[in-house]
């Protein structure tokens, strides 16, 4: 406010303010409009507003500094001490400093909160979908959204499970499973946590209530089997066998004990194969110029997808229109994109796909900035949140598939991490919706469109091998074209004795590609990704078919 003397002012007939009066913090304190958001926020307690507004946003930042310390901190104990205790931990963490939000005195314990919270965030589930629905808006001033709601979809959707469901479940119902709960319960706890926060009308009651759910995860030892495959990676191949067998009598078969046995023997081959592999670090992707040239530009990809994801889950208040309607339209978006992507994935292949999803939701996005603003600007928003949610389940699996099984799981996580990192960003893109609502569109059209682009760079993985050594990962893509669509290419025909290839065929197929990489993935790895399971499979199908064609001629069918 300006430093002078009102009534002097007015005394002197002066009706327009001079810029050049001293100016001074306000002295009579803020009132609020709580039109589009009916109840007060953190922000408007603590009043964050005028010279302090930035602190929300800054908030934001500091929550996922602590997803980026929870990733390597969970991770490291992932693979130390199990999933279970990993699993656990960052939901047990989660839960307490949620709970302790909702009595914060001042910015800095809040912000120490989040950043603990941010310790659940992507740990507690192990999947590649990382979906950031925020929630209500902080005071006025200009759609900036409290981070104590922007924490919350992910403590109110999952309780971590996924991964280990995905390790028992059979191949026939991977995919299902593991995109379809995705898409279904992700999406209807997405859309209910709006109205959730309207009839609580409360942000303590409301940190309260979405961190909750979280305590739930001190039965974990009781009801989810500790990974097979870490077992097995630590040499308890007798414990992972056990566990196995509990899953024997509840599906009520009967498995020949020689099973058993084959899969201790390829058990300690793996290990074997593994300890090999354990020379390998993730600076061996930046050691040679294809590989790493392909490294760089999924960090860049996986930046930019990262970025224009979340900006447009908390850019949703700045369109114009009810927030707490808008948001439920948005996150309902989730569903038919997955929904699309498990029909189209392992048709139209990965690259295109990528390209022209991102490149959409980039258009999209400007094109909100040409239209007035309200219904048409927000439709074509969340037309552009639709195809980056497509571009976003695309990212890591297209990752996990291009690096070379050596140094998969250490490369997903660098460039997972690296996408937190952009995330970090996201929140003062959408602060520049107080200079104009149009500036956070248009950022994020243009990342979007770069970053489709970007992708025409990388080879298709659709139809190939995925690369085993660092030799196969150099020399991967070599020869594809730009203009090569997978879903053009001449089919092979079907042969009708595939369905009769014996099971270690299959074995020996995915040992290197999938099985040998997981020994050492943590919850950060490869095997977090269903379609990554589907697209490992499809793999197998392509070189099991070629090995049944080569039998069936050299029997003379």
């Amino acid at each position: 406010m300006y430093a002078v003397n009102f009534t002097e002012v007015l005394a002197n007939n002066i009706r327009k303010a001079d810029p050049s009066w001293p100016t001074q913090p306000c002295q009579n304190g803020w009132e609020y409009n709580f039109t589009d958001v009916p109840y007060a926020t953190v922000a408007t307690d603590f009043e964050w507003v005028c010279d302090h507004a930035y602190l929300p946003t800054l908030a934001q930042s500091i929550f996922f500094l602590g997803a980026i310390a929870g990733g390597l901190l969970f991770g490291w104990i992932a693979d130390r001490y199990g999933r279970i205790p990993a699993l656990a931990g960052c939901n047990l963490i989660g839960f307490v400093a949620g709970v302790a939000t909702a009595f914060v005195g001042n910015f800095w314990q809040f912000s120490l909160c989040r950043f603990l919270v941010g310790f659940a965030f992507d740990n507690c589930f192990t999947m590649m979908y990382i979906l950031g629905p925020p929630g209500p808006l902080i005071g006025t001033d200009g759609g900036q959204y409290d981070a104590i709601f922007y924490s919350a979809i992910y403590n109110f959707n999952r309780f971590g499970v996924i991964d280990f469901i995905l390790e028992y479940v059979g191949p026939k119902w991977r995919t299902f499973v593991a995109n379809m709960s995705i898409a279904l319960f992700f999406t209807t706890a997405s859309c209910a946590l709006p109205w959730i926060a309207y009839y609580l009308a409360d942000w303590k009651t409301f940190a309260i209530v979405t961190s909750a759910p979280l305590a739930l995860a001190i039965f974990t030892p009781l009801l989810v089997p500790e990974s097979a495959r870490w077992l097995v990676s630590q040499g308890k191949i007798d414990k992972a066998i056990g566990i196995l067998k509990k899953f024997e009598k509840i599906n009520r078969k009967t498995i020949d004990a020689k099973v058993y046995q084959e899969f201790s023997d390829s058990c300690v081959r793996l290990q074997e194969e593994e300890a090999a592999n354990s020379n390998y670090s993730v600076l061996d992707l930046f050691k040679t110029p294809r590989l790493r040239n392909i490294t760089i530009l999924l960090i860049l990809i996986w930046m930019a997808i990262s970025l224009v994801f979340d900006g447009h889950v908390r850019n949703v208040g700045s369109l114009g229109l009810d927030l707490f309607f808008t948001f439920t339209v948005a996150a309902a978006t989730e569903l038919p994109a997955d929904t699309f992507l498990t029909l189209t994935l392992d048709r139209w292949g990965r690259r295109w796909l990528a390209c022209g999803t991102m490149v959409a939701s980039g258009l999209f996005s400007l094109f909100a900035t040409m239209v007035p603003m309200g219904a048409y600007s927000a439709t074509l928003a969340i037309l552009g949140r639709f195809s980056v949610n497509i571009s976003y389940n695309i990212g890591l699996q297209y990752a996990a598939e291009l690096l070379p099984t050596v140094v998969r799981a250490q490369g997903v996580a660098f460039i997972h991490i690296m996408g937190y990192v952009a995330s970090i960003v996201a929140p003062f893109v959408v602060y520049l919706a107080n200079v104009s609502p149009s500036l956070p569109l248009i950022v994020l059209g243009i990342l979007g469109i770069i970053g489709g682009l970007l992708s025409l760079l990388l080879p298709e993985t659709l139809g190939h091998d995925l690369p085993q050594t660092l030799a196969d990962g150099e020399e991967f893509g070599r020869g594809q074209k730009i203009w090569d669509f997978p879903c053009l290419a001449k089919k092979v025909d079907d042969c009708e004795r595939c369905d009769d290839l014996p099971v270690e065929r299959f074995t020996r197929a995915t040992s290197k590609t999938s099985i040998g990489a997981s020994l050492r993935a943590s919850t950060r790895g490869e095997l977090r990704s269903s379609m990554l399971n589907r697209s490992i499979r499809s793999r197998v199908s392509v070189r099991s078919l070629a090995q049944c064609k080569e039998e069936q001629v050299s029997a003379g069918v």
